[in-house]
């Protein structure tokens, strides 16, 4: 990675970006963001904030910040959430304060969220960050093939998340970039060349300006 930041100096080379990956559930999201995080120790996975009661094997502060819906309203109504949606009953949302300092930091940040709250963050403050990826699966057939695979819904929990599916895939012209997840490991390198790309962008090289002023020996 090219590094414009002055030798010695505390300010990180390039700002970090919003990664947000979308899709309908059954699309793969899932496998390539975590295969993604596994493989780029630069991106970190934003953990949402939730009132569903965690599962046996989930952590608090790891998988979820499990809180109340007291607590939820509360950071609602102070501005503590990027983003927030209900989502079959239960509220997510993004808490801020960790994904500011990531970014001030250099660090990327991985979202796993609907086209709703990746509406919700277009409007916030940090709208330049952000990276919207769309994922869409080969088409519905084999959409409704992998939900049915999983084994874990009863047919009119599949029926649900299909319908649910149709009004998310109408929502792709809002991302800036769209992919066929045909192939994982095709899908997986798209995605590593989207983000290296997005990383390299002159806006997010925070000691470019001064570099280049330095190279032609003007100051000021």
């Amino acid at each position: 990675m090219t590094a414009f930041a002055t030798p010695g100096s505390a300010t990180p080379a390039r700002r970090g970006l919003m990664f947000v990956m979308s899709s309908p559930s059954g699309a793969g999201k899932t496998t390539l963001s975590r295969r993604l995080l596994r493989e780029d120790p630069g991106i970190t996975l934003s953990v949402s904030a939730t009132t569903r009661p965690p599962r046996h094997d989930e952590t608090d502060g790891k998988d979820y910040y499990f809180v109340s819906p007291e607590r939820f309203q509360t950071m609602v109504k102070d501005h503590e959430l990027l983003e927030w949606a209900t989502v079959f009953g239960n509220r997510y949302g993004t808490p801020r304060a960790p994904v500011e300092a990531a970014l001030a930091s250099g660090s990327d940040v991985l979202f796993d969220i609907d086209w709703q709250g990746t509406q919700q963050l277009q409007q916030t403050d940090a709208a330049s960050d952000l990276v919207r990826i769309f994922i869409l699966p080969p088409d519905l057939g084999e959409l409704e093939r992998r939900l049915i695979a999983r084994d874990t819904d009863h047919p009119e929990v599949i029926a649900d998340r299909m319908a649910r599916a149709c009004d998310e895939i109408r929502h792709w012209g809002e991302y800036d970039y769209v992919l066929l997840n045909e192939s994982i490991e095709t899908c997986l390198a798209e995605l590593r060349a989207i983000l290296k790309a997005e990383r390299l962008r002159r806006k997010r090289q925070l000691g470019l300006a001064d570099f280049v002023r330095a190279m032609l020996g003007e100051g000021g």
